[in-house]
């Protein structure tokens, strides 16, 4: 499978998330407080916004900001691919804000991401990406607004794009598995849902209907990729290896992988 594709984070995207996710606007308690916020959200690399964070929390310790802060840390972690640092302080906004929907899709893609089939912990990363991408499915579903000034449109494009993230995770996490049929399912539900399509998505998609020996669906698929205006040059990078591979499975050059067995249950008499 293909590792993810990394999205920019930037400032912008940042503070998207954190509209979306926030269930009410916080208020700064004094002007120290409004310059450390300034500080964090004119932050221009990662490690500038994560420094801010940590000053930020270590100054007002009651600042009503700590989630917010937070998860700009652990979005500008993921943006760094410092999966570690990412866990950390996503699991802490969490703590400060149990239903941070963000938080918990960055977490079930961290986590789906990382894991491999042989790690001795994979059933527990995948439990955890699995678990925060549904909590965060269902959280979306019944988000309102957190201001009324946001337009309709505007907000039922976030949460459809939120929603698509879950659906990718799962598919992710049900690849780790060589779930295909599963992971099929999940990432045309990621496409379907998003307002946005991530041709990544696609890419994933492709790359799981070839492993369950469905070339023609994954050339179908990567037709669709191909005829996207501004492709990017990385996302056509993976296509094209994924046209090759259904290209040989059709042709029967390549084998298709053997399914895998089930678990054996020992039945005790």
């Amino acid at each position: 499978m293909i590792r993810l594709i990394a999205k920019a984070a930037g400032v912008a995207v940042i503070a998207g998330g954190l509209l979306a996710a926030a269930p009410k606007q916080p208020q700064p308690k004094s002007q120290k407080e409004v310059e450390a916020l300034q500080a964090l959200f004119n932050a221009q690399t990662p490690d500038a916004r994560i420094a801010a964070a940590d000053a930020l929390l270590a100054k007002f310790a009651d600042t009503e900001f700590k989630a917010v802060a937070l998860q700009v840390a652990a979005a500008s972690a993921q943006q760094k691919n410092d999966f570690e640092k990412m866990v950390i302080y996503g699991e802490r906004t969490l703590e400060a804000d149990p239903e941070n929907y963000a938080a918990m899709l960055m977490l079930a893609q961290g986590y789906a991401q990382r894991t491999r089939e042989f790690d001795f912990d994979k059933e527990e990363k995948l439990s955890k990406a699995e678990k925060y991408a549904n909590n965060a499915i269902a959280l979306i579903a019944k988000a309102e607004k957190p201001r009324p000034d946001i337009p309709d449109e505007q907000w039922n494009n976030a949460k459809k794009d939120y929603t698509a993230q879950g659906h990718e995770a799962l598919g992710m996490a049900a690849g780790v598995r060589k779930k295909w049929d599963v992971a099929i399912s999940e990432y045309k539900a990621a496409i379907d849902a998003a307002s946005t399509q991530d041709q990544a998505t696609f890419v994933r998609l492709a790359a799981a209907q070839n492993e369950a020996n469905k070339p023609d669906d994954a050339l179908a698929t990567l037709a669709k990729l191909t005829a996207m205006p501004d492709l990017n040059p990385a996302v056509k990078q993976y296509a094209d290896q994924e046209k090759n591979k259904a290209m040989k499975l059709k042709s029967g050059a390549l084998k298709p992988a053997a399914p895998v067995p089930p678990p054996q249950v020992e039945i005790k008499k």
